[in-house]
């Protein structure tokens, strides 16, 4: 069964986390060419969300982050394509590599933070 608070983490921070980049993405578009803006905001994101799973989430089981993997990376593949891909219809295309690393690493994130995290709790 899904959990109100899982619901709540899962929609809630990752709408917060994409919505930065998405910020970071039309500032920075501002400054630099496009097909450099993936390569800055990814270091960027991938910080940024160590730091929300490593903080906003304690005591949750390896399952928890797994479900968090799978949340995060829809609703990062559904915001892009209607609020990017559709609104900005980019020249040049916009699934090139960085934003499949980016997906990638949305994925993997939660789950390498969770297996850590586990790990450490069995180890104690």
């Amino acid at each position: 069964m899904i959990s109100k608070q899982l619901l709540k983490d899962g929609f809630g921070w990752g709408f917060v986390l994409w919505f930065i980049g998405y910020i970071l993405g039309i500032i920075l578009f501002m400054l630099v060419p496009p097909w450099l803006l993936g390569w800055i905001i990814t270091p960027i994101g991938t910080l940024l969300t160590i730091w929300v799973l490593n903080k906003k989430f304690v005591d949750k089981g390896f399952s928890y982050y797994v479900a968090l993997a799978v949340i995060w990376t829809i609703l990062a593949i559904l915001l892009d394509y209607f609020l990017l891909v559709r609104v900005f219809n980019p020249a040049d295309g916009y699934y090139k590599f960085d934003v499949y690393l980016y997906y990638t690493l949305t994925f993997l994130l939660p789950i390498a933070v969770g297996w850590r995290k586990n790990i450490k709790l069995e180890t104690l």
